[in-house]
């Protein structure tokens, strides 16, 4: 596994703070409805006490004993047997005390377990932004849809209109006017099937975010294009897989300490006489218990230890090399979309060009119906095409937005 030269903690509390300094402003609707999702979110709502365990946990490995101290009482006579008066009270306490090096173990372990609380957060945001993501360019996509239907309709009924105007006139035949109609009704189909995608994808985004969708339709480019290069390791996911090999890796140096249990340092005091009439003697005792050999659940932890760091250290590798190939991919398909956008835009202004010519030419009959309806059609189609080749483009945004690590702003 290769070097990082670069500090887990610091670049972790950096993209915390960037991710909190940003708060619930004021941003672009994907900004806006991911704050509303994450606000939503069961990790949002228990991350104040994941971080209070965390904290307890570091604070108890600060402690000058591994576990409290516990009191010890005893009592003997003699009353049982001669009855002569022997007496003897005492009482103490016993105090573990930290195996060599278990004490700095433990105080990196709960650290550790600090850090993959906030990683755990960052990339449960990552992930639900995502989430977000796609939920917003569906809601987006199916407004367009829903829009150059209506378009479409608005067109076809006008056309309908005057060819039952010219019909009447006697200019065109009523086969004319059927095919007039049956692009209406076409066209009201469209709207149809565009509200039915419109009502879901408003649902999806209202079930994910708590918000209505009627802000998605407004927004025009609600994300802003990355950098060419990002920091090295500020990616959510690879600092969650980070987080939990520095966790795996503590564990391991905390389980190959406790390889026995802990000593007891005794502190106690001895009243005691052999018979009546004789006067109570007192004593100090100092003792040490110290377990010899170590435990049978020893080797067992440290062997799980060892596998979870083996296990997570592949999976960063795995997930660098995936993220890295995800990244260039997303350039690539944005580079690749942004041609076709500009493509389908020419095609777009040709159609509508067009079909103005064929408009005019209907009107003083040197274009039959037929044609004219064909270049409606093609330019519905180009228009389609020049509306989702914009919206695929502002998402491929998004995408690559998504696969660099990057949140909504």
């Amino acid at each position: 596994m290769r070097e990082r030269h670069w500090g887990f903690s610091g670049v972790l509390a950096a993209v915390l703070m960037a991710c909190a300094s940003t708060g619930f402003a004021e941003g672009s609707p994907i900004k806006q409805g991911f704050d509303a999702a994450w606000a939503r979110q069961p990790e949002q709502r228990s991350a104040a006490l994941r971080r209070d365990s965390a904290a307890a946990g570091l604070a108890a490995a600060g402690r000058w004993s591994p576990e409290p101290p516990s009191l010890e009482l005893g009592a003997k006579t003699d009353r049982y047997a001669r009855n002569d008066g022997g007496r003897e009270y005492a009482g103490g306490i016993a105090i573990p005390l930290w195996l060599p090096g278990e004490r700095a173990s433990a105080q990196a372990s709960a650290s550790s377990d600090m850090s993959a609380v906030d990683a755990r957060l960052l990339a449960a945001r990552w992930r639900l932004a995502a989430q977000v993501r796609e939920a917003f360019w569906t809601v987006r996509r199916a407004d367009i849809e829903q829009q150059i239907a209506e378009r479409r309709l608005a067109n076809a009924t006008r056309l309908a209109q005057d060819v039952a105007r010219r019909v009447s006139a006697g200019d065109l035949a009523r086969a004319d006017s059927h095919q007039a109609q049956a692009g209406v009704a076409a066209a009201q189909a469209a709207v149809a099937q565009a509200g039915i995608g419109r009502i879901q994808a408003a649902t999806a985004w209202k079930a994910l975010t708590g918000l209505d969708a009627a802000r998605v339709a407004e927004s025009s480019s609600p994300e802003s294009r990355p950098p060419e290069a990002l920091a090295d390791g500020q990616h959510p996911a690879l600092l969650d897989l980070t987080a939990r090999v520095e966790r795996a890796r503590a564990q391991q140096a905390l389980a190959g300490v406790q390889t026995r249990l802990n000593p007891e340092l005794t502190l106690g005091a001895v009243r005691e006489r052999d018979a009546f009439g004789e006067r109570y003697q007192d004593s100090i005792v100092v003792g040490i218990r110290v377990p010899l050999g170590s435990t049978s659940g020893s080797a067992a932890r440290l062997a799980a230890a060892s596998a979870d760091l083996t296990e997570a250290e592949s999976e960063l590798s795995l997930e660098e090399a995936r993220i890295a190939g995800q990244a260039d991919a997303a350039r690539a398909t944005l580079h690749a979309l942004e041609l076709t956008r500009d493509a389908a835009k020419r095609r777009a202004d040709l159609a509508r060009e067009s079909r103005g010519f064929f408009a005019k030419s209907f009107q003083l009959g040197e274009t039959d119906l037929p044609t004219r309806l064909r270049a409606d059609l093609e330019a519905y189609e180009a228009e389609r095409q020049a509306a989702r080749s914009r919206l695929d483009a502002d998402a491929a945004v998004s995408s690559l937005r998504q696969a660099l690590g990057l949140l909504p702003d």
